[in-house]
This record gives structure tokens, sequence and C-alpha cells, in this order.
């Protein structure tokens, strides 16, 4: 199963350039619930079936990680985006272009880093971990880079998404428990921030949040203003 592994680890990095350039929220959307599809499918095809069958514990995680990443956080984020009534990031902090070139030359220092570390085991496939590296960079770019809080919200779960590609192509020991309670935790961070962005579209007509940042306590005028403003 190590070709179709080191596939699905391609097909992975190759959304991560995808996110770091598209402007589209839905397309990005898309792009997180397959790469949500594919981390539920890789557990199983990593696995060595010759030898025995797949745990229950390995089919639970990976289906949760398939019906969590692939549908119900998507379809989650589509919501938000439609109510927010927002479709594109129109003025990131960061442009598309330069983006591009970020999480590229993220991607070089990863496979360059993680070749002088040689930590990888022979029975797992040698893009495991610089592309859960590059996985997990590009997130927390999207996080920094872009002025949306859905967008951000998004940062977040690829951030979650290239953990999950550490813990699950590195065959860690407990890994898949320790994923299952981080994906929990994301979850319910963007469950969160779905209300949120719900609530804060409605009442301020966006969800920028460079603009949300200027906010500030508003403080009751006093007695004589008011007086002056009434004369």
């Amino acid at each position: 199963m190590t070709g179709f592994t080191e596939i699905i680890l391609a097909a992975l990095l190759g959304t991560d350039l995808f996110l770091a350039c598209a402007s589209r929220l839905f397309h990005c959307i898309k792009i997180v619930a397959f790469q949500g599809v594919m981390l539920g499918l890789l557990p199983l095809i990593m696995w060595d079936w010759q030898a025995s069958p797949p745990h229950g514990q390995m089919i639970f995680v990976a289906a949760v990680n398939l019906l969590i990443k692939g549908i119900l956080l998507p379809c989650l984020l589509t919501r938000a985006m439609r109510q927010a009534n927002v479709r594109r990031e129109l003025e990131p902090f960061i442009g598309y272009s330069a983006s591009l070139f970020l999480i590229l030359l993220a991607a070089g220092i990863s496979f360059w880093f993680c070749a002088r570390l040689d930590l990888v085991p022979d029975s797992v496939s040698r893009l495991s971990l610089p592309v859960a590296f590059t996985t997990m960079l590009t997130g927390l770019f999207i996080i920094i880079a872009r002025k949306k809080a859905i967008t951000q919200a998004i940062g977040f779960l690829i951030f979650e998404n290239g953990i999950t590609i550490f813990g699950t192509g590195m065959m860690l020991e407990y890994g898949l428990i320790v994923e299952l309670g981080i994906l929990l935790d994301v979850f319910v961070l963007v469950f969160v921030m779905g209300i949120a962005l719900f609530q804060i579209s409605r009442e301020f007509q966006h969800i920028d949040s460079n603009r949300l940042n200027q906010l500030g306590d508003w403080t009751m005028p006093e007695k004589e203003e008011i007086e002056e403003v009434e004369q």
C-alpha cells in the first residue's frame, strides 16, 4: 500500500499549495473537505492488510475523521459563509502570489529539514513528515495572513489536518487517541466560530477581523457633554 500512501500524501501537499493562493472561500472549503476524506482513508490504506485486518480503534478514528472533517465541518463552514454573505478573501494581509511562494519555500525547508533528521521509520512513507510539517505551516500561515474570520477558521482546520498527517503517517503509538482528542477540540472551536461569525455578521455586516480589532469599549458620555449636545 506504499504507492497509494504516497499518492495521497502528494495530493495533500498539492492541496496546501492550492489553499495558499485560493481567494474563493467555497473552493477553500471544498479543498479542506477533500483533505478530510483523504485523511479518513489514510490510516486504512497504510494498514498491513495481509498481516491482519484493522482493529476497531483504527476503523473508529478513520470514520470520525471522514465524517467530521470530510462532511460535517465543511457543511458548517459553508453555512457560516452563506449566512455571513461573504464569498472571497479580497484583501489579505499577504498577497496570493507571495503566499504561494512562501508555502513553496516552507515545503522546501520541510523536505530539507526532515531529510537531515532521518527520523522516518522504514515502514512508512518518506513523505509523511515533510507533508505534515508543510500542512501545519500552511494552516498557521492562513490564520496569520488572512483577514476574514471564516478563512482563519479554515486555517485552524488545516493546521489540525497537519497534526493528523503526522500522527497517522508516522504510525505513532497512541497517536490515534491523541488525534481524536485534538479533532474534538477543533470541532468545538469551528462550531463555536461558526455561530459567532453569524452573530458578528448580523450586527456589523462584515467579518473582517482587521476591522473588528479596531472596536473599543463604548463609554457613557458625561452629563455635561449630554447637556451641551442638547443645547
